[in-house]
C-alpha cells in the first residue's frame, strides 16, 4: 500500500528536525555527565583530605605521644545529621547525584570575610600542616580547597584567605552539622563563547562540602569548589570522533535528499516531461508511471493518463466529426450551387417541367441540409446531456410507443411478461428521452425493412442491480457483420438515398451515456436486435 505524500513529507521533516535535536540532547546529557564526574572527583578528594585531617587530629591529641594537646570530650560540634542507610550498611558512602537539568543553581559563592576571631589552636596547627599539601594537589586537581574549623574559620586553603571566616553559606552550615553536601553555584563572570547557549556547565561551580566527623562530633569541614570540564575543551579533544559523527550526519542528510528525490522529485519531473511531450503534439506521451511511490503521485499519474487519453480521443473524434460534417454538407451544397447556376444562366430557356425538376432538386437538397442541421443539434445536445432528476413510468412510455407505431402500420408487439414487470418500474430518465431512443430503433427497422416489418419489444428488470434491460428486435434483413462494427459511428448509414443521416444511433448512445445507460447490438438468427440498459429509480412490484 502506497503511503500518502503528506505522510512522507511529515516523516522527512521529523527526521530532519530530530537530527539537531538529537545533537542538543546528547550535549545536555554529556554536560550532566561531566558535572557528575567533577562531583565524583571532588567527593574523592574530600574523603582523602578528611582522612588526613582525622589522622593528624589523632596524632596531635594522642596522650601516649610527647607534646600532644589535650582536648575536652565535647570538642567540636554535635553531630545532628543522621545519614540514611546505603547499600552494604555504609552510612558514609557518597555517590554523585547532581543533575544540571533538575537541581537548583544557587548564586555565586561570597568571598571569605576577615574576622577578629582566631581559629582553634589545634585546628590551626593541623591546617598549617595541610596547606602545603592542598596547594601542591591543586596543581593537578584545579580545585579550590578550604578546611574550616567548627566556627567556620579557614584553617587551610589553596588561597590566601587563612584566618578568614566563610560567610553563612548553606553548604558550610549544613556540613558543620554533619551533612555531606553537593550543590551548584553560578560563577561570578560568564564568558561569551560560541557554545555559551548550550555549554551551561562553563558558567557554574560544583561545590562539595564534606564534614570531618570523629565519633559523634564534627571537627570541621572540607569545602571544595571547581568548574566542571568545559564542553568546548571536550569537543576539541573528541574532534576526530565528532568529525566522524558530522560525516555520518552529512551522509544521513544526503540519504534523505536522495530518498526525497526518488519518491517525490523524480516522479514529478517524469510527469512534467510527459506533459511537455504531450504539449508538443506527441500522441500517447502521457502514460501511468511505472514507479510511483506515494499514493497521491500514483493517483495523479493515473488521472493525467486518463485525461490525456480522453483528450486524444476527443481530439480524434472532433477531427473525424469535422471531416464527416464537411463531407455530408459538401454534396447537397454542390448540388444546390450547380442548380442555382443552371437556373441563373438557362432558366429563361427552360421548359416549365425542367424548371420544376430543378426546383424539386433544390428543395430536396435544402430538406437534407435541414435534417442534417437538426440531427447535428440533437447530437450536440446529447453529448452534453447531464443526468437529470426526472423520472418516468416505463409502462406508460412503452404503451404510448406501441400505440403510435401500430397506427403507422408496422406490426409491433410488447412482451406480456415484460409489460407486467414494467408496470411497477420507474426509470431514472425523462419520458421523451426514452421515447426518442426507442423511436430511433423502430424508425431504423421501418427504414431498412419496410412497412411490413415485425417488431418485438421485450426485456427484464433486475431488482437487485436496480437496472432495466429493454430489447428491440425486428424481422428485417439484419445488419451485415462488416457494418455491425460501425453502426454507432456518426454519419455511417446504408440508407443515405432514403434520407438517412447516420446520426440516429450515435444520438441514442450519447443520450443513454448521459443517463448512465448503454446500448449494444446483439447477435440474432434473423433481423436486428438491440439491447439498451437504464438505471431504475423505483420498483413498486416485479411480477414474474
Amino acid at each position: 500500500m502506497r503511503p500518502r505524500l503528506r505522510t512522507l513529507l511529515l516523516l522527512i521533516n521529523l527526521m530532519v528536525l530530530a537530527l539537531p535535536l538529537a545533537g542538543v540532547f546528547v550535549l545536555r546529557v554529556y554536560e550532566s555527565a561531566l558535572i557528575r564526574q567533577t562531583e565524583s572527583e571532588l567527593i574523592a578528594q574530600a574523603a582523602v583530605i578528611e582522612a588526613i585531617y582525622e589522622g593528624a587530629f589523632e596524632r596531635l591529641t594522642d596522650p601516649r605521644e610527647a607534646g600532644t594537646v589535650s582536648v575536652p570530650a565535647d570538642y567540636g560540634l554535635p553531630l545532628r545529621y543522621r545519614a540514611p542507610p546505603t547499600p552494604g550498611g555504609n552510612r558514609r558512602f557518597r555517590s554523585a547525584q547532581l543533575d544540571l537539568a533538575g537541581d537548583t543553581i544557587y548564586p555565586p559563592p561570597p568571598d571569605p570575610e576577615a574576622t577578629p576571631d582566631l581559629p582553634d589552636s589545634l585546628a590551626r596547627n593541623i591546617g598549617r600542616e595541610l596547606t602545603p599539601v592542598l596547594r601542591r594537589a591543586q596543581l593537578y586537581t584545579l580545585a579550590g580547597i578550604r578546611i574550616v574549623d567548627p566556627n567556620g574559620i579557614v584553617v587551610a586553603s589553596t588561597s590566601e584567605d587563612i584566618g578568614d571566616r566563610l560567610p553563612d553559606r548553606a553548604e558550610v552550615l549544613r556540613a558543620l552539622e554533619g551533612e555531606p553536601v553537593s550543590m551548584l553555584r553560578r560563577r561570578g563572570s560568564e564568558e561569551d563563547t560560541l557554545l555559551s547557549a548550550i555549554n551551561r556547565g562553563s558558567h557554574i561551580f560544583v561545590v562539595v562540602a564534606q564534614p570531618i566527623v570523629r565519633g559523634q562530633r564534627v571537627l570541621g569541614a572540607v569545602v571544595l569548589l571547581r568548574t566542571p570540564a568545559n564542553i568546548e575543551q571536550v569537543l576539541w579533544v573528541k574532534r576526530r570522533a565528532l568529525l566522524r559523527g558530522a560525516l555520518m550526519l552529512l551522509a544521513a542528510v544526503l540519504a534523505l535528499s536522495l530518498f526525497t528525490s526518488l519518491t517525490i522529485s523524480r516522479p514529478v519531473h517524469a510527469l512534467i516531461e510527459q506533459a511537455r511531450r504531450a504539449a508538443r503534439g506527441e500522441r500517447g506521451a502521457v502514460t501511468p508511471l511505472a514507479r510511483s511511490v506515494t499514493r497521491e503521485i500514483h493517483e495523479l499519474s493515473q488521472t493525467l493518463a486518463a485525461m490525456a487519453a480522453t483528450l486524444e480521443s476527443r481530439n480524434a473524434y472532433i477531427r473525424d466529426f469535422a471531416a464527416h460534417v464537411s463531407h455530408e454538407f459538401k454534396t447537397p451544397l454542390t448540388s444546390l450551387q450547380g442548380a442555382v447556376e443552371l437556373l441563373r444562366e438557362h432558366g429563361a430557356d427552360m421548359s416549365p417541367a425542367e424548371r420544376d425538376r430543378f426546383l424539386e432538386m433544390l428543395g430536396a437538397d435544402a430538406a437534407r441540409l435541414e435534417r442534417l442541421v437538426r440531427r447535428l443539434l440533437d447530437l450536440a445536445r446529447a453529448d452534453v446531456t447531464k443526468p437529470a432528476r426526472e423520472t418516468c413510468r416505463l409502462d406508460e412510455v412503452l404503451n404510448a410507443l406501441v400505440a403510435r407505431y401500430r397506427e403507422l402500420g408496422p406490426e409491433i408487439e410488447l412482451d406480456a411478461a415484460f409489460a407486467r414487470a414494467a408496470a411497477g418500474a420507474t426509470v431514472a430518465a425523462a419520458g421523451d428521452v426514452i421515447d426518442s431512443i426507442l423511436g430511433t430503433l423502430c424508425e431504423n427497422a421501418r427504414q431498412h425493412a419496410g412497412e411490413h416489418v415485425r417488431m418485438r419489444i421485450g426485456g427484464i428488470i433486475d431488482g437487485a442491480a436496480r437496472r432495466v434491460r429493454i430489447t428491440v428486435a425486428d424481422s428485417g434483413p439484419g445488419i451485415p457483420p462488416a457494418d455491425a462494427m460501425r453502426i454507432f459511428e456518426p454519419f455511417f448509414t446504408t440508407a443515405r438515398e432514403r434520407g438517412g443521416t447516420g446520426l440516429g444511433l450515435a444520438i441514442a448512445r450519447s443520450l443513454l451515456a448521459g443517463h448512465g445507460g448503454t446500448i449494444e447490438l446483439l447477435p440474432a438468427p434473423m433481423g436486428a436486435c438491440f439491447a439498451i440498459e437504464l438505471p431504475l429509480s423505483r420498483i413498486e412490484r416485479i411480477l414474474a
